[in-house]
């Protein structure tokens, strides 16, 4: 394969791709696809790189089943840190991967949790697939208590559907889409993956966002995006997994491009994890912006996951024109049933204003003390962090500089599951929704996703895996125990930069072929 080198700023680019398709003949190729670049000797060897492929695209359907449709990012590492004893003893790691917050009752200023359910005869039946009408209602008056203040176009209850926990939420929304061209960004929230892949009334349509401008989406990129034909937009704010987050002015300028060209999909389950008002309380919402509740095609997904802490519970919720959450909640019937009524109902008394007002006060003090414990300590260790986040409870950790075997995210999550400690590759959260791009020369490769969601000890024993983990192979090159590996130069002929790919040990001729078949 012919050597390429990439122009100046392009490192990663989402272009020059070559399909396991002739084009002409329409006769496939016996490689699927495969990278415009060599395999390094690091990837080559590495035994979890060849574990991802072979589980998300090396298998073929058995019977009918394709198996990789329910490996998703963060599922798949929790697999993996399976085999090493998690399920075992979970409470010797550090899971740094799952996107959850903490959920005992311990932090300060924070409401007790229910620990006992009222269950009334009514809950019994059936419930509407729309979610009941008292749960609508206060999340229609917390809306418009926080984000509807002084204005003439309110939230109701018909404005208003419970659904069982994000994922499902967004499967409901993707039902009722439109023939149209989706828009979402990258890197962004691994489900999206599933969402956009399993229905085919739309097309879905990559943007790749800049590194170098800390994964900012600016108003010009959506106004490009609408003018290139893309009718709806969906994106996490604030944002997984970079922790970033688009606030107003900016928000406003973005809905206001949006208003009458495209649906904007806001996905604001860190809407409570604000940390650029000095923890104060405030939520960031696209509802503060809309014109008119009935008019403005905004849709917003949240719930008590994330901001409420009781991820266990799977109750969400969906705002957005009445005639879209009508068609949201009669989709219900046929994907997934509606939401437990019991909890429903206990959820009710938690979205009193006042309540929450105190509850995000007390959230977003707590979890920005763990975000600077742990940047300081990330930072201690040599880890460069040029733009502290300004919401989730995530950090997007770039591995540029470490020693080469751990440089990229799939090695340093092997790594970190020899000492106990679960992070998520960055390369997940580059969407390729139907597998339809070769992920390995990803811009996310060198990347993974760190949660600070965890309790205070947990984050202290996952920091202290990662600076094994690091000194460890810092150690290892120091005494010059690996090579760091060379690109092959442009002038050496096909066969001798074939032979730099793979070692030969162990595997030689049909490991490198085995390698190429699964890209």
């Amino acid at each position: 394969m012919a050597s390429h080198q990439h122009p100046p700023g392009h490192h990663g680019a989402f272009h020059n791709r070559k399909f396991s398709i002739n084009r002409n003949t329409g006769i496939p190729r016996p490689a699927r696809r495969f990278s415009i670049q060599e395999p390094s000797i690091t990837e080559a060897s590495s035994d979890i790189h060849k574990k991802f492929r072979a589980a998300h695209e090396g298998h073929l359907p058995h019977a009918g089943l394709d198996a990789t449709r329910s490996s998703t990012g963060v599922i798949w590492c929790s697999e993996q840190a399976g085999e090493h004893g998690y399920f075992e003893e979970p409470e010797k790691w550090a899971n740094l991967g799952q996107g959850a917050p903490e959920v005992d009752d311990e932090i300060e200023g924070c409401f007790p949790r229910p620990q006992h359910l009222d269950i009334s005869v009514n809950s019994r039946e059936y419930g509407p697939t729309a979610g009941i009408k008292p749960l609508r209602e206060a999340v229609a008056n917390l809306y418009n208590e926080m984000h509807r203040q002084g204005k003439e176009s309110k939230y109701t209850w018909e404005n208003v559907a419970i659904v069982p926990g994000g994922r499902a939420g967004l499967i409901r929304i993707a039902a009722v889409l439109n023939n149209a061209y989706v828009g979402f960004f990258i890197p962004d929230y691994t489900a999206y993956n599933e969402m956009l892949s399993l229905f085919k009334n739309f097309a879905a349509i990559p943007v790749p966002l800049s590194e170098e401008d800390d994964y900012h989406i600016h108003p010009e990129k959506i106004a490009e995006e609408i003018a290139r034909g893309t009718s709806v937009i969906i994106t996490s704010n604030p944002r997984n997994p970079t922790g970033r987050v688009v606030a107003n002015p900016e928000l406003a300028e973005i809905q206001d491009i949006c208003r009458e060209r495209a649906t904007l999909v806001s996905d604001e389950f860190y809407s409570g994890y604000n940390y650029t008002s000095n923890c104060d309380g405030t939520t960031i919402s696209a509802a503060e912006n809309i014109k008119d509740v009935d008019e403005d095609d905004v849709l917003i997904i949240d719930g008590l996951t994330k901001r409420f802490r009781l991820p266990g519970w799977r109750v969400a919720w969906i705002l957005g024109p009445k005639e879209f959450i009508k068609a949201i909640g009669s989709c219900g019937s046929y994907l997934d049933g509606g939401t437990n009524v019991p909890f429903q109902e206990a959820a009710i008394p938690m979205l009193e204003p006042t309540l929450v007002k105190a509850e995000m006060k007390a959230l977003q003090r707590h979890f920005m003390d763990k975000r600077d414990f742990v940047v300081g300590r990330l930072r201690e260790i040599g880890f460069s962090i040029k733009a502290v986040p300004d919401s989730t409870f995530y950090l997007w950790l770039n591995l540029e500089w470490l020693p080469n075997p751990i440089s990229d995210g799939l090695n340093f999550f092997q790594a970190c599951l020899e000492e106990n400690v679960i992070v998520v590759p960055g390369i997940f959260f580059d969407l390729n929704p139907s597998k339809r791009r070769d992920l390995f020369d990803s811009p996310c490769h060198h990347f993974v996703r760190l949660s600070y969601g965890p309790t205070r000890e947990v984050l202290e024993r996952g920091c202290d895996g990662i600076e094994r983990v690091v000194r460890k192979f810092q150690a290892l090159e120091a005494q010059g125990a690996y090579e760091v590996p060379r690109a092959p130069s442009p002038s050496r002929t096909e066969g001798e930069k074939e032979s730099n790919l793979v070692p030969s040990a162990g595997g030689g001729e049909r490991e490198k072929d085995e390698i190429l078949h699964l890209l």
